[in-house]
């Protein structure tokens, strides 16, 4: 199990300490700029909030404390995130056509922990909604980030997506992140 993964898992998922308005401002402002980003699909600034060895990780049940070597829906690093960004933007990607257009609202975020270095975990609330082929898919959850502090700001050590709507039935597949 990876350190980011150890540390959502050791961490009590219904934790909520005090932080400075500096703090939480900047956390959620961190995560508003993501969502603000995948929504615009600025897909190196995206890439670009993730640390070298980050993770997204969308498991296929919400009791899965780890999502190395087990069934997930996402488990990407970097290196295949970049593969689906160059899969999905490719000018004869057909699944991709007409693109998708996405939408991102995240509220409720809550600072769990603060460690000494300045690392974060924190869960939020989302809901993701999804125009392609004239329809909308709805996509709604809780995040939870373990977010590295770096001079430049925080970086995402890991994003676990829990979806509400996990088991749905899907007329095709997600290829974008949520």
């Amino acid at each position: 199990m990876g350190e980011a993964a150890l540390k959502l898992v050791e961490s009590d998922r219904f934790a909520l300490t005090e932080v400075s308005v500096e703090t939480q401002l900047a956390v959620e402002r961190f995560l508003f700029r993501q969502a603000e980003i995948l929504d615009e699909a600025e897909w190196d600034d995206w890439l670009a909030l993730f640390t070298e060895d980050g993770h997204y990780w969308m498991p296929a049940r919400e009791d899965q404390e780890d999502g190395e070597g087990v069934p997930n829906i996402f488990w990407e690093n970097l290196d295949i995130m970049r593969m689906r960004i160059r899969r999905n933007t490719h000018p004869h990607a057909h699944s991709q056509s007409p693109h998708n257009r996405l939408c991102h609202v995240v509220s409720n975020v809550i600072v769990e922990k603060v460690e000494a270095n300045g690392d974060v975990i924190v869960r939020s609330r989302f809901h993701c909604a999804e125009y392609f082929r004239y329809q909308v898919r709805n996509f709604t959850g809780k995040y939870r980030h373990y977010l590295k502090k770096t001079p430049d700001g925080y970086k995402i050590a890991l994003q676990r997506v829990d979806l509400v709507n996990r088991e749905g039935p899907y007329d095709y597949v997600m290829q974008w992140w949520v």
